[in-house]
């Protein structure tokens, strides 16, 4: 296949599987409440079990669906994700109590692993002079589907219900995995190189973490997504705090919060360019310490409007990471072994998920709201300095 055929294909693919994810999971405490009758001092208690089942489950699941992708196949691996995606969000729908949901969030990160197929079936079609911008594209599509999302999922909630959206997104995981069947070919074998590179793993040759490289890139990723994740028990509360009496709060939150989400939409291929011509490492390390700045800003202004356009700067600059690290992964690899290791960049993002909302609201609770800005702020600059420390190895 033509690699702008699947990055075009790919890219609607990762639209889909953002918005669906990402029109339900904000609203799953309304859900809870609404939909399924848990009282008020029980939904904090029932929502962390909702949210964190998925990422426990998946972060174990996600190595083993790498693995199998390599040994049985990357394009089947996505046609199964898709399938049991669009199962569970439709078991979602018919839920009737919030054990139920929390048993669907179990078996939602079992399904998991869509994202890790796309990546590695579109570094092993993209040239390599076209890796960054193709990879930069895809982040692109990722973070405008969690854009589309939340907007999507309040128009769904407020005209129909909240139970259509968890059906809407059924349908659209339904889409991908047709496509993934009568579309996407599985990528070609790859042919076994003869270079005596140490750099990139041979397949079996031993364990994947124990490659330095490979392993250094895995825990920054899991610390970067650790960070994204660090604001979100706060967010609202912080924005709320900031605006007073402001009227239509919740509108004006949501807005806020995804001013990031299209800053990122718009630098995401910016700075796949940037690391295609200036190195992956190189994009990385600008981007770490110019996000951490930004949060600093965030954490020390009291005006609203200020916030706001900082929320937007961040989001220019958080953009430019997971694209660079998932790159070097990408380069480092051998192609036998792209499943695995992207399965592993997958279950590493999955942890930091669990890790950031403990550590931001930990952070909070004992420190006040504006010390959880500084506090990522301060992995960011110990993360900038790791990767700096680690060049030689990963270059």
């Amino acid at each position: 296949m033509n690699w702008k055929v699947v990055l075009a294909v790919l890219t609607g693919n990762v639209v889909f599987m953002a918005s669906s994810y990402t029109m339900l999971i904000p609203f799953l405490p309304m859900y809870l409440t609404h939909e399924l009758g848990v009282s008020p001092e029980h939904v904090n208690l029932w929502s962390g079990a909702v949210f964190s089942a998925s990422f426990i489950v998946s972060a174990i699941m996600a190595p083993i669906w790498g693995r199998l992708a390599d040994t049985r196949g990357k394009r089947l691996m996505a046609i199964r994700a898709s399938l049991l995606l669009s199962v569970s969000y439709f078991l979602g729908g018919i839920v009737s109590s919030p054990a139920e949901l929390v048993g669907m969030r179990i078996f939602q990160g079992f399904a998991a692993g869509l994202w890790p197929m796309d990546l590695a079936i579109m570094t092993m079609y993209a040239p390599p002079d076209k890796l960054g911008i193709c990879l930069g594209i895809m982040q692109s599509a990722m973070t405008a589907g969690g854009v589309i999302g939340p907007l999507l999922g309040g128009v769904l909630a407020e005209a129909f219900g909240m139970r259509a959206s968890f059906f809407v997104a059924s349908a659209a995981l339904m889409l991908n995995c047709v496509v993934f069947i009568f579309v996407i070919k599985e990528p070609p074998k790859p042919v076994r190189s003869s270079s005596n590179d140490d750099k990139k793993t041979a397949p079996g040759a031993f364990s994947l973490l124990k490659v330095p490289v490979l392993r250094t890139l895995l825990l920054a990723s899991a610390t970067m997504q650790m960070v994204i994740l660090i604001l979100q028990p706060i967010m609202t509360t912080y924005i709320t705090a900031l605006a007073g009496d402001l009227p239509n709060i919740i509108f004006v939150s949501g807005l806020i919060f995804s001013l990031g989400g299209f800053a990122g939409v718009v630098a995401a291929p910016a700075w796949g360019w940037f690391g295609q011509h200036k190195g992956y490492l190189r994009a990385a390390l600008t981007a770490i310490p110019l996000a951490g700045v930004g949060l600093v800003v965030q954490g020390s202004v009291s005006d609203l409007h200020i916030y706001a356009a900082m929320q937007f700067v961040c989001g220019l600059f958080f953009c430019g990471v997971h694209p660079s690290l998932n790159a070097l992964l990408a380069k480092n690899t051998d192609a036998s072994v792209k499943g695995s290791i992207f399965g592993l960049m997958f279950a590493a993002q999955q942890i930091g998920s669990i890790l950031g909302p403990v550590l931001g609201g930990t952070v909070a609770t004992f420190l006040g709201m504006k010390y959880v800005f500084y506090a990522a702020a301060l992995v960011l600059l110990a993360l900038t300095i790791f990767l700096r420390a680690r060049k030689k190895i990963i270059e």
